[in-house]
């Protein structure tokens, strides 16, 4: 009989890999709840199109996935710095767009 560990042996699952994983999936249900009990109006900001809640997540996720890999690119080992710049788009893209 498989395990449920048996499903998911195909990825390589580190503590660091499980962790991103459970962090996306509890913004995604924070972000659930908050639309289910203080739904809101798009806005326009820095974007100039008028954005949502979701679809700020959207972009701060792409823009965290570009500034990740571009930091790989470029040689970097030390993780801090993009997780860092990540979380300032991030808290940009939520205040201002």
């Amino acid at each position: 009989m498989e395990t449920l560990a048996d499903h998911f042996a195909w990825m390589a699952w580190t503590w660091q890999t499980v962790a991103f994983f459970a962090a996306v999936a509890c913004v995604l249900v924070v972000m659930t709840l908050l639309a289910i009990y203080r739904p809101e109006t798009p806005r326009v900001g820095i974007l100039r199109f008028a954005t949502t809640r979701g679809d700020r997540l959207f972009v701060s996720l792409l823009a965290t996935a570009y500034i990740f890999l571009g930091f790989i690119r470029f040689g970097g080992e030390e993780f801090l710095f993009p997780a860092i710049a990540s979380l300032l788009v991030a808290a940009i893209m939520f205040r201002f767009a």
